[in-house]
This record gives C-alpha cells, structure tokens and sequence, in this order.
C-alpha cells in the first residue's frame, strides 16, 4: 500500500482538522480523500456488542451512507467495524483513523476489511509515522480526530467506563452534535448511552433525526417502507417494522403455509428487502 502523507490545511476534506485543540501536523493516509468537504458522521461504541447494538449500528450506518454521508469510525473490534463494513455494504465511503502506523492494519483481524475499504474509494488515516512506537494514549489520542473529521457523532451502544465517552467529550469542545441510541435501562453496555442522554445528548432512533439536523434542506424527503411484490412479502415487511424480528414468530403471525413462507423469506433475501441477524432473526434492510 502506497503510503501518502499530507496537512491539514492542503485538502479541503481534512482541513476542518485544523481547528481542533492538539491539531495533527501532518496525517499519514492509504486510499482516497474526498475531493472536497462532505457531511460526515463518525459512528463508535463498545466492541462487543448486544445484537441489539449490532442491528442498530448496521441500520444507521447503512442508511446514512445510502443518503450520501461518509461514516467515520475508528476501525476497532465491534461497532467500529459494523459500521464500516455497514457502509460499505451500502456502497458508501468510509474512512477509518487508526491510532497506529501506517501500513499496519490494525487489529489484524480487521485487515480485509480495511482492504475493502480502500478499494471502495474510502482511507484509512492515521498522524503517527511508520515505525512509531504504540502506546495506549494513542487511541484516545486518536478520538479527537474522529470527532474531528465529522459533523456529528452517534453512539451506539456504550458502556459507562467505555473508551467511547472520551469520543464524547472531543466532539462536545468541538462544538459537535452527539446522537446517542438508548437502550435497555438493565443492560450494562447501555449505561454510558443512558447518561448522555441524561446529560443533554441528542436521541436518534432513524438516520433521518441525523439528516434533520444536519441537512434540513433535505429532510423534507418521506420515507416509506418497501412495497412487497406479493401479499406475504408486504405483510412480512410490516411485523418487522413493527418489531418482529424472530422468524418463527413471523411465520406464526403471518399465518403462511412454512413452504411458502420460506421460499417467500429467501427471495426476500435476495431481492434485498430483508437481511438475516443470525439464529432466525430478520430485519429490514
């Protein structure tokens, strides 16, 4: 991978960078910049989600990079990567800040998607030479630029000692929106969301609280749920929203035959109106 180096100030993307506290001198990059500055929104939280986490961070991811806005994220284990490879998925670009050198993808396991993401158009970015000696305050180093990088920041799922906060606490002296998911007043991986949203954070539930706020001009545009191509598939669409998402549950209220009701549920896959979450759980794509 050919290792590019650049200043902030030498690219209209980046150049928001400048205007942080602790500005980078220069930013060490593998792939591409955008050309210029587009909306962007960095999506971060725990790295081991619930699936309840997961399903969020892939919806908002997705439907954000659909709708032309460049995620961010920091390329660590859990929501980090879903929302990379969300993006991805939605033929969006995504740009990752590591707190290691270059040309090491780190962690390894992440290595492919890195990869995909260069190869989609996106970078991946980091201000440490190769070669550097890494240390822990490097990720939360790397926070700031995270933030920094983005008009707003969304947190998925978080925990009230997670990393994640300290992304939190960049984008509030950086003058940045923070859009937090609740979740489950029971569930320790929601106790860090549940405090900021006690604290005055935005609460996102639809991409479309994000558009609203960062891109009003363009909100005004209605969304609706997909149109089934039979009775079945509009029926099925509709418990999903409705929040079913266990298959035997759908099969039961949907009152189908099983054939039928299988055959209607692969091509739904197929046709792209549904994804599978794993163990006969379904979402909307």
């Amino acid at each position: 991978m050919k290792i590019n180096s650049i200043t902030p100030d030498k690219s209209k993307y980046l150049k928001v960078l400048a205007h942080i506290a602790k500005p980078p001198k220069s930013l060490n990059y593998v792939g591409t910049l955008p050309d210029t500055r587009i909306t962007s929104v960095a999506i971060v939280g725990t790295r081991k989600p619930t699936r309840y986490g997961q399903e969020v961070t892939e919806r908002l991811a997705y439907d954000l990079a659909q709708h032309g806005i460049i995620i961010v994220s920091g390329l660590a284990l859990g929501v980090d990567a879903i929302a990379h490879k969300a993006a991805l998925d939605a033929r969006g670009t995504t740009i990752a800040v590591l707190g290691t050198p270059l040309p090491t993808i780190s962690p390894a396991t992440n290595r492919q998607l890195g990869e995909r993401i260069i190869e989609n158009g996106g970078a991946i970015i980091s201000e440490y030479e190769q070669g550097a000696r890494v240390f822990a305050s490097n990720f939360l180093e790397r926070n700031r630029l995270v933030a920094g990088l983005s008009d707003a920041l969304i947190i998925t799922e978080a925990t009230s000692r997670s990393g994640t906060l300290n992304t939190a606490a960049r984008a509030l002296e950086q003058g940045k929106e923070i859009f937090v998911v609740p979740g489950n007043i029971t569930s320790p991986l929601s106790a860090g969301c549940n405090a900021l949203l006690k604290q005055g954070a935005r609460v996102v539930t639809e991409y479309q609280d994000v558009l609203d706020a960062l891109k009003p001009a363009e909100s005004q545009l209605q969304t609706s749920l997909p149109l089934g191509q039979n009775e079945l598939e509009t029926a099925i669409i509709t418990l999903i929203s409705d929040g079913i998402r266990d298959g035997e549950e759908l099969l039961r209220t949907s009152q189908a035959e099983p054939t039928e009701f299988a055959t209607t549920l692969t091509m739904m896959e197929l046709a792209g109106t549904i994804k599978p979450l794993g163990a006969n759980q379904w979402t909307l794509r």
